[in-house]
């Protein structure tokens, strides 16, 4: 398999991959994934509801490819790290960094509140642009970038945060 690497060339960007691994179980998930193809019954039977979760995210943010394999009940989704390596090259100013560093520490009951919030912003399905919730919100477009980059139900498309839809 050829090496890919995943550059991060937007502060927003690492907010999703400091939380790729932030707990014991991700750390774990993740360094199995790139090792060999995991199915989710056996994701879920190692690692739980835990290990789920951290599949999707992982799926969310693109670091996964996924492909039919035959298990013991017939064929199943595979799932494994599409990026070999990482390479970051950013350059922002401190006010960037302090809101990344901030949307990637802050609590899940913060994080949940601002989600709300922003769902609250959208009618159906129908995406909202990151200037106008940032202003409604008094937030910065890099905190607001960054939210959404750790957030689980929540994606940016061009110039707008919508939902993550279900497949």
């Amino acid at each position: 398999m050829a090496g890919r690497i995943k550059v991060i060339n937007e502060p927003g960007d690492l907010v999703s991959i400091f939380r790729a691994a932030d707990t014991d179980i991700k750390r774990k998930l993740l360094i199995d994934l790139s090792t060999s193809w995991i199915t989710l019954p056996n994701i879920q039977e190692k690692y739980g509801t835990e290990g789920k979760k951290a599949l999707l995210y992982l799926d969310k943010i693109k670091m996964l490819e996924s492909q039919w394999i035959t298990g013991s009940n017939g064929p199943e989704k595979g799932y494994h790290t599409y990026y070999n390596n990482v390479q970051i090259n950013i350059m922002g100013t401190m006010e960037e960094l302090a809101d990344i560093i901030y949307a990637t520490n802050l609590p899940d009951s913060h994080l949940e509140k601002y989600e709300n919030e922003i769902i609250e912003m959208m009618s159906g399905n129908e995406g909202v642009f990151m200037g106008e919730i940032a202003e409604k919100l008094g937030i910065t477009q890099t905190f607001l970038r960054g939210i959404v980059k750790r957030s689980n139900i929540l994606q940016i498309k061009g110039f707008k945060i919508e939902k993550v839809l279900d497949d």
